[in-house]
């Protein structure tokens, strides 16, 4: 029942947004696909950490507070939500460093969201990518993603395998 009002919650949060790639698939969309690899493909069973895969965009893109995610789905949901926030208000480079460098202290449900989510990203980066976005910077994602990845080692051995293999297609896909 959590885990569908965790779902209902982030829908409506998410209401007006699509993604950046050329689908323009619904924003929740992700968040789900998110979830659902952590549960089919990581056997995640861990009811928190479901939570917060479905909710982990809610604080960084919508008006969601923590405070809001606490009361709703208690402390533990809201923390690890919070971590798996970077700050919009630092310009993009500086969110992509610090993503690398949060992952490597990040907590291991953070790191196993951070999976799930990357592998989710370089998915939609190798097959439905933003229009505007050149081959270079589809290049320069998947790099980056094993760089976030590569500080997520050691939390479950699916989900890096299943990365791994995401990655290799993307790569084949884009020729590098």
């Amino acid at each position: 029942m959590r885990l569908l009002e965790a779902v209902h919650f982030s829908a409506e949060r998410h209401r007006d947004q699509r993604r950046k790639g050329a689908s323009r698939a619904p924003y929740i969309n992700h968040p789900i696909e998110v979830a659902h690899l952590l549960a089919r493909v990581g056997e995640v069973t861990d009811l928190t950490t479901l939570l917060a895969a479905i909710l982990h965009d809610t604080i960084e893109d919508t008006g969601t507070t923590g405070e809001e995610l606490e009361a709703r789905f208690g402390r533990e949901v809201r923390l690890l939500v919070e971590e798996m926030t970077d700050d919009k208000r630092l310009p993009k480079e500086e969110r992509k460093r610090l993503q690398i460098a949060h992952a490597a202290r990040a907590s291991p449900r953070a790191k196993l969201i951070k999976l799930a989510d990357k592998i989710c990203n370089v998915r939609d980066v190798t097959h439905t990518p933003p229009s505007d976005w050149s081959h270079e910077r589809r290049v320069a994602y998947l790099d980056w993603t094993e760089a976030v990845v590569g500080q997520c080692r050691g939390v479950n051995a699916a989900l890096e395998r299943h990365y791994g293999e995401v990655l290799a297609a993307g790569r084949k896909v884009l020729a590098v």
